[in-house]
């Protein structure tokens, strides 16, 4: 088996910044012919363009991860650009910091809808793509610590990567027959814009003072003694992105330095 994604024609969402441009970069390097998707055009191509530049292969497109039409869009641009899909990887979401008694309805449906709903339509679209090219491919679902174990005030956030866990291992069961590996990976503490947002939640909700409190006290605990860089998920992003994860399908792998041991 190999950990090579060398010539695979992969869409990575989210990828505009944070994670996933860092999953997309390390995918490039390593060969793979890349799709850079989000909701920022701009920033879509900016990415893509650089990977270019440095001598890769990526191509830039504006994705809705809630709209249907937009994600069959992102992956006909793909086909075409790539000549074919072999991995997705569902990691654009959102992320709010509310007190659980204060969670309306609509802050409910819009991290659902990205998180879960995206999640959702991002799955059933790729394995319709690689059905239709002959069966096999690789879904990665970007999950998280807080799809392991409920944390507050983040509880509507929670529970959609609750449901990104549970959405992998029903796909997994579901499309296994046709060679179709899926599997999740559960980030922890992440120094990206979407943590500066977190933790500027905290403290706009007055549960924190200062900035980088709640960032530092969740960082706290985790083993390796720091938090997570972005470039942390690389590695994993390879493997189960190559051949080397053929017999891995249904799991939700944490990444997060020792700071949930489940």
């Amino acid at each position: 088996m190999s950990i090579s994604t060398k010539d695979r024609s992969i869409i990575v969402t989210g990828a505009g910044r944070g994670i996933g441009e860092s999953i997309a970069r390390g995918l490039a390097v390593a060969g793979a012919r890349l799709t850079i998707a989000d909701i920022n055009e701009d920033s879509a191509r900016s990415v893509a363009d650089s990977i270019v530049s440095e001598g890769g292969t990526a191509i830039g497109v504006a994705v809705d991860v809630v709209d249907r039409a937009s994600v069959r869009a992102m992956i006909e641009a793909t086909v075409t650009a790539h000549g074919r899909l072999d991995v997705m990887f569902n990691n654009a979401g959102i992320a709010q910091v509310r007190q659980f008694l204060d969670i309306t309805e609509d802050d409910w449906h819009r991290v659902m809808d990205v998180n879960g709903l995206g999640v959702l339509i991002g799955i059933q679209e790729a394995v319709k793509q690689f059905i239709s090219q002959g069966g096999g491919g690789k879904i990665v679902n970007t999950a998280s610590i807080a799809g392991k174990q409920g944390y507050e005030p983040l509880a509507h956030y929670s529970a959609s990567k609750f449901a990104v866990v549970a959405l992998t291992q029903a796909a997994a069961r579901a499309f296994g027959a046709h060679k179709i590996n899926i599997n999740a990976i559960c980030p922890g503490v992440v120094a990206t814009d979407m943590w500066k947002l977190i933790d500027k939640g905290f403290k706009d909700e007055g549960l924190t003072s200062r900035e980088n409190e709640a960032f530092e006290n969740f960082s706290a605990g985790i083993l390796l003694g720091r938090p997570s860089a972005a470039d942390d998920l690389i590695g994993i992003s390879q493997f189960l992105a190559s051949s080397g994860s053929d017999y891995v399908t249904g799991q939700s792998i944490v990444v997060d330095g020792g700071m949930v041991l489940v």
